[in-house]
């Protein structure tokens, strides 16, 4: 077992430096794209499925709440969590429309999607990109891999180095904790 824990451990380390490199100034772009959305008084929303939806409550919560520093809230809304809208939409409509179906309700031309798709090809991931870069609301892709259609689609492209899922989740986990960090040094 020792051994096995050894590898994971190294291979994660090796996918997030592969994903530091590869994202050094995406990460920065992302940053400042999200501060400079807070500033002129916009809102930021995150999808995903799985995994990707429990990122982006994640992340919404530190932004509302506070990430180290103690300051004022910043608006953050993920899509994933309003579990009536999410079943009526799906049942209503069809899975794919879920995320663009509540995006075209509450956002707004300034806003910023953040949109997490670990093999960057999920449909209602995609759906909601392309609605939000028809309504002037700007698009932040977080994917892995190859990046899948999501990393062409949006203005800026977030892509861990890896084909692996977990290893993907991971280093998009890194990312987010150092964009948060970002913002909130610029902002507080």
């Amino acid at each position: 077992m020792k051994k096995i824990i050894e590898q994971i451990f190294a291979e994660s380390i090796d996918v997030k430096q592969k994903t530091l490199t590869k994202n050094l100034s995406p990460i920065a772009d992302a940053a400042e794209l999200i501060i400079k959305t807070f500033r002129a008084g916009h809102k930021l929303f995150f999808c995903g499925n799985g995994g990707s939806a429990a990122d982006s409550q994640h992340i919404a919560a530190e932004f509302v709440g506070r990430f180290q520093k103690e300051r004022k809230a910043w608006p953050a809304i993920a899509l994933t969590t309003d579990t009536s809208a999410l079943t009526a939409l799906g049942n209503d409509y069809t899975f794919d429309i879920v995320f663009s179906r509540q995006l075209q309700a509450l956002g707004q031309k300034g806003d910023c999607l953040i949109a997490i798709s670990t093999s960057g090809n999920s449909k209602n991931v995609l759906e909601a990109v392309r609605h939000a870069k028809a309504s002037g609301i700007a698009t932040i892709g977080v994917t892995g891999g190859s990046g899948g259609q999501l990393a062409g689609l949006c203005d800026i492209a977030l892509v861990a180095a890896s084909a692996k899922t977990a290893r993907i989740q991971e280093s998009h986990l890194v990312m987010f904790h150092t964009i948060c960090e970002l913002v909130e040094n610029a902002l507080s």
